[in-house]
């Protein structure tokens, strides 16, 4: 009897550990972002920002982004796909070669018509059969490959997906910068930032933060690109279905530097090293008691903004620093 209760016991505890694990696991990442890497920075996407005042270290690599890194773009948390012919030659091939030996070895051979005293024959005779094939075969598909002309350059899409017929801003269109297999560089120009862009810079601060305290994503999705907007969503359904509001206020830019400002066709970048001081918590939905408090009074974070011409400044990525 007593052997029972203590399982039962030891059941229920398991039961509510398992419970307070899975209501904590969401808890654990608060405000906007969540202490992730997310959005993007035009061609520097994958490349980490320069190092700041606020932000020494830099910032750390993007950890979710809807920009596809280009062949010229460095992306660490990706891996480039095994060649074509490699993977044509050395796995279908190698499965015939394998099987063939197999079957010899049983006695079956590769066409099953040899055996006997001349197995011996018959598995050199398949083996040097099987790299023959396996020969003209890679020769036939790297011949078939070979693109016409090897060697001329050709043309690559911008960053958008659509044609380049001319250069930023109308120009003329910019030599091709690497034969077949190359990348060609994007163009980037110099964007100047006053006192006007930094003053857009912690209002956005502010206001994205209040819009996320309300859950407003009408608001979220004006004052951020429509990735941002999106992630942003994630987040907040994800409190909804935990039971639970991430209530930020207090906000207040202690100290903001700018760490690179660029500009790529049309669109206008900046990266700001962005430290402030805030009160983050989380409530329950329902009672409104505190749940999770945020030990840290401050945070740093690096948040690029991007600018369409006639438009204002718009949030497009949020990075942590190192």
């Amino acid at each position: 009897m007593l052997t029972q209760f203590s399982r039962r016991r030891r059941t229920a505890a398991y039961l509510a550990l398992a419970a307070a694990l899975t209501v904590a696991a969401p808890i654990a990442e608060a405000r906007p972002g969540g202490g992730g890497s997310f959005g993007s920075r035009g061609s520097r996407t994958y490349t980490a920002p320069s190092a700041t005042p606020p932000a020494p270290g830099g910032g750390m690599t993007m950890q979710r982004s809807q920009t596809a890194p280009s062949p010229g773009m460095s992306n660490p948390g990706m891996q480039a796909p095994a060649a074509q012919g490699r993977r044509f030659g050395g796995g279908f091939f190698a499965g015939l070669l394998g099987a063939g030996l197999l079957g010899a070895l049983l006695g079956g051979g590769f066409f099953g018509g040899l055996g006997g005293l001349a197995s011996m024959i018959g598995l050199l005779f398949q083996v040097g059969l099987v790299v023959l094939v396996v020969m003209l075969a890679v020769r036939f598909f790297r011949r078939r490959n070979q693109p016409a002309g090897a060697g001329a350059p050709y043309a690559r899409s911008t960053l958008d997906g659509g044609p380049n017929p001319g250069g930023p801003m109308g120009g003329p269109a910019p030599a091709a910068g690497a034969a077949f297999g190359g990348a060609r560089p994007v163009q980037t120009r110099k964007v100047e930032i006053g006192p006007s862009d930094y003053q857009a810079f912690e209002r956005l601060l502010g206001d994205i933060q209040d819009a996320y305290t309300r859950e407003d994503r009408v608001t979220l999705g004006n004052l951020a690109t429509p990735e941002m907007a999106g992630y942003f969503d994630e987040e907040l359904r994800n409190n909804a279905a935990q039971g639970v509001v991430n209530k930020i206020t207090d906000v207040k830019l202690l100290q903001g530097d700018l760490a690179e400002a660029w500009g790529e066709d049309r669109t206008d970048y900046a990266t700001v090293a962005m430290r402030y001081a805030l009160k983050d918590v989380m409530v329950d939905r329902a009672s409104g008691r505190v749940v999770k408090t945020e030990p840290a009074p401050e945070a740093t974070e690096l948040w690029t903004f991007q600018r369409q011409p006639g438009r204002g400044w718009v949030l497009s990525a949020i990075q942590q620093t190192r």
